[in-house]
Order: structure tokens, then C-alpha cells, then sequence
């Protein structure tokens, strides 16, 4: 593991409990960094604040992200206890039904743009004043592959991650001179328990679709999180960083 310099700071990961959020946490915190999870599961919560001996630097609390009351209570408590939020990764999310755009209901493409998307949004504005104040920010989305070529039997993922993707443009190009950079992820397949979501025949497809043969690890992307996290990255923002496999190079 390379040696990534987060000493001092602060993050929020959402879905951070879990998956590639359960990784970038654990790299954070190897690197220094002081986190907060932000996840929807108290279990999921419970069992990493007691597999990980790092004292008062972990934090975890139970927030839904897609409420717009919770998102503001939480970064206050945030605040009131690192004093400083440096750091924001947006990685909670939902795959939604594996299905035919015509057979998706409202409710079910609502859902997904609910938290894939709009709470993007939310917890983004909920911090961005605090980082825009203290002329210092590092946000972090992660978007998908999917975002980028549209996966069949995904409309609505891929509508959300499209999304996240020009959201986080457009947030770049506002605070580009104030010292905050917003950037983006999109993995191809990674196996986390995202996957218990897809049918066998869904996943078959994605892995095809990746020229390096294999599913993406989340420790690779827990890399490049903390990587974009960190002072190291002084020019980028706006930017689409692949972690594909070689799938989608742009």
C-alpha cells in the first residue's frame, strides 16, 4: 500500500459502512484521516466502529441520506465533532431492479434516483459552504460505468449515475478557485454486496464487458478515493476517473 498523506483530516463517507465505503474508510484511516460514517445500517455501523481500534477517529452515525433534515443534522453533529469537514465521498447508492425500462414502475426508477442522485446533491450543498469558508475541500462521487455507457436493465441507475457524473462538473467549475476540488469515480463490476441485488445473467454481461477479465477490487478503489482525497491532488477537479478494466477509457 502506498503511503497517502491524510493526516489531520476529516471526511464523511456515506454508505460507509459497507462495500467500497467500508474500504475507503479503512483506507482513510490508514492514511491518518479522522472519519465519520454516515451509513443507514446500525449493524453495518457497529460491527466496523468494533473491528477497528483507532479511538475517537472513527465515527460512525445512522443518516438517510436521501432527507434533507437528517443530511443537515448530521453534518452539524459533524462539525461539532471534528470541528472541520475536509473531506466528503458520496458512495452510498442502490442498483434497483434488474428490468426492462418499460417494466419499471415509478416508484421503483424514483427510488433509485432518491438516493443515487438526489441525495448526491444533498450532501454536497450540505458541506460545500463549510468548505467554501475554510478555502479547503476534497468531494469525492462515486458515479459508474454505467453513467457513462448506459448498462441494459439499468435505466435507472445509469439516468442516476449520468447524473453524478455532471453534477460533479458543474459543482468543479463553480468553487474551481476556492481552493475546493469535486471529483468523480466510475467503477465497472466490483464485487461487494451490491451484487446480491443483480441477477447471475446481469452480472455475466458486466464482466464480459471488462478487457482485463476480472471484477474490479474495492481496495482499488478505496486507492484512487484517498489518492483524490489528498493535497496530492492540486489539479484535477471536474474530472471522471476510470476504474474499469479497461472498459471505458474516457
Amino acid at each position: 500500500m502506498n503511503n497517502i498523506d491524510l493526516n489531520a483530516r476529516s471526511a464523511i463517507v456515506t454508505g460507509g459502512a459497507d462495500g467500497i465505503g467500508q474500504a475507503i474508510t479503512e483506507r482513510f484511516l490508514a492514511s491518518g484521516a479522522s472519519v465519520l460514517m454516515w451509513d443507514i445500517s446500525q449493524k453495518n455501523l457497529d460491527k466496523m466502529l468494533s473491528a477497528n481500534d483507532v479511538g475517537d477517529r472513527l465515527q460512525g452515525a445512522m443518516v438517510d441520506v436521501t432527507d434533507p433534515g437528517q443530511v443537515a443534522t448530521a453534518r452539524d453533529n459533524a462539525l461539532a465533532t471534528f470541528g472541520k469537514i475536509d473531506i466528503l465521498v458520496c458512495n452510498a447508492g442502490i442498483t434497483g431492479p434488474a428490468k426492462k425500462s418499460w417494466e419499471y414502475s415509478f416508484e421503483e426508477w424514483r427510488s433509485v434516483i432518491n438516493l443515487d442522485l438526489d441525495a448526491v446533491f444533498l450532501c454536497c450543498q450540505s458541506v460545500l459552504q463549510h468548505m467554501l469558508g475554510n478555502g479547503y475541500g476534497r468531494i469525492i462521487n462515486i458515479a459508474s460505468i454505467a453513467g457513462k455507457e448506459g448498462n441494459p436493465n439499468a435505466c435507472a441507475y445509469s439516468a442516476a449515475k449520468a447524473g453524478v457524473i455532471g453534477l460533479t462538473k458543474s459543482l468543479a467549475k463553480e468553487t474551481a478557485e476556492a481552493g475546493v476540488l469535486i471529483n468523480c469515480i466510475t467503477p465497472a463490476a466490483i464485487r461487494t454486496a451490491i451484487f446480491d441485488q443483480l441477477t447471475q445473467e446481469h452480472v455475466d454481461y458486466m464482466l464480459s464487458r471488462i478487457p482485463m477479465g476480472r471484477l474490479g477490487k474495492t481496495a482499488e478503489a478505496a486507492s484512487l478515493v484517498a489518492w483524490l482525497a489528498s493535497e496530492d491532488c492540486s489539479f484535477s477537479t471536474g474530472g471522471v476517473f476510470d476504474l474499469s478494466g479497461g472498459r471505458a477509457t474516457y
